[in-house]
């Protein structure tokens, strides 16, 4: 199929691809909690989250500093370990697992020194969150980990010997509620983890199906384009070979060649257009139905016009055909046949319509024995007919006959199935 008629899935700059109806490439980057905690930020720096962190830890530490009036004023020290500990948090998308230990370090400077307690874990919270996002949960664990546990042994034993004077040790009810907060915050990260990976696998099988819909209908426009073409030249080119040998012993016969020459050819051009009319404006109806079983009479004319005899058997009476199951059959018996003018010996053909309970069969027979002669084929015609019957959910046999003919059986459903079956992929490509 032509690659200008289907849109490619569009991208980024490194070649990834967008989400579904995604608009910029901004859209990419995820929910806006998991963009604001820094997962997966890799172009740029999140300044302004960070701004808002460090605003919030500053300003915060500073008005529960004066409901703490036993613990070491805010100083110098203090106000760098403030702002550093939000400053980390800049890169926590590019380096999350040595921003978490980083901040963790921080925070325990600072409750080591004796300073408030306050918004000061606020950085811890945001640098474990996108360290668990991005899927570097052992290292946020053991950040937090060793936080708390160098929180109990400031808090318990080296209090006598660090800041602020007097102090007593911890209670232990408030180290089971700093332990309780970290789990809490451990949890909130593996489920926002949990969510940005089901929504990876999401947008994965989308775009996945996406390129499956595409290969598809390039399979089927390639089938249609071989059959149309395949056909019609074949007809064309035996008909050339006539007129070239007729056109000084016999002119009329020469002319006739001619107008079968110009008639196949205008019948192709409208198929071909018909094809490529659905290309360029894709859901919309075809302006001419799709050929079935009811034009076999032209199959039949057409390949008497080649030297090709053909007799049809069938019921006089034909049951309603999904039209799937008509155009497969229709484009089965036309390769079948364009087979017989192109590859075997014999000037007759036999193509037999059956109807048991739920299928159509079909059998088309010819008494060889083959030229030996590819008359430029390309071999896919029965890989063509095997795709179109395994997409309906039947099935087709094709080979040598005992006598040296050839012969060509298919099954097909009168109703395809809801979900079509897979092409096969080791259909061989073989040529009668």
């Amino acid at each position: 199929m032509d690659e200008r008629y289907i849109s490619p899935p569009r991208t980024r700059a490194d070649g990834t691809p967008l989400r579904d109806g995604t608009t910029s490439p901004r859209s990419h980057e995820g929910p806006r909690w998991e963009r604001w905690a820094g997962a997966g930020a890799q172009a740029r720096l999140p300044w302004r989250s960070t701004l808002l962190v460090a605003v919030l830890v500053v300003l915060g530490s500073h008005l529960v500093a004066h409901r703490q009036p036993e613990r070491v004023p805010l100083d110098a020290l203090a106000r760098v370990l403030l702002v550093l500990g939000p400053a980390l948090l800049l890169l926590r998308g590019r380096r999350p697992v040595p921003v978490v230990f980083a901040v963790a370090a921080t925070v325990l400077v600072y409750l080591g020194a004796g300073y408030p307690y306050g918004p000061v874990f606020v950085p811890v919270v945001v640098a474990a969150f996108a360290a668990v996002v991005a899927g570097h949960r052992r290292a946020a664990w053991w950040a937090l980990g060793l936080l708390w546990l160098g929180h109990v042994v400031v808090g318990h034993w080296l209090y006598a010997w660090l800041p602020p004077a007097g102090d007593r040790a911890a209670p232990w009810g408030q180290e089971l509620a700093v332990a309780a907060w970290v789990m809490a915050v451990l949890a909130a990260s593996e489920l926002a983890r949990t969510r940005r990976e089901q929504g990876q696998r999401a947008r994965a099988e989308r775009a996945a199906a996406e390129r499956r819909r595409a290969d598809e209908e390039r399979l089927r426009i390639a089938r249609e384009l071989h059959d149309v073409l395949a056909h019609s030249i074949s007809v064309i080119n035996v008909q050339a070979g006539v007129g070239l040998a007729l056109l000084d012993s016999d002119p009329e016969q020469a002319r006739t060649a001619l107008t079968t020459i110009k008639a196949a050819s205008k019948e192709a051009l409208g198929e071909v257009r018909q094809v490529l009319d659905t290309l360029r404006a894709p859901g919309e109806a075809p302006r001419a139905p799709a050929p079935g079983l009811d034009r076999l009479p032209e199959l039949v004319r057409q390949a008497a016009a080649a030297g090709l005899r053909v007799a049809v058997e069938g019921p006089g009476e034909r049951p309603p055909l999904a039209p799937g199951t008509e155009l497969a059959a229709f484009r089965i018996v036309q390769e079948a046949l364009t087979n017989v003018v192109r590859h075997s010996s014999s000037r007759t053909a036999r193509v037999r319509l059956a109807f048991p309970p739920g299928r159509l069969e079909l059998r088309i027979d010819d008494e060889g024995p083959a030229t030996g002669s590819d008359a430029g084929g390309s071999g896919n015609g029965l890989a063509g007919m095997r795709e179109r019957a395994a997409a309906l959910g039947g099935t087709i046999e094709a080979g040598r006959r005992p006598d040296g003919g050839f012969r060509v059986e298919a099954a097909l459903p009168l109703e395809p199935p809801e979900h079509p079956l897979e092409p096969p992929a080791d259909a061989p490509e073989e040529t009668p």
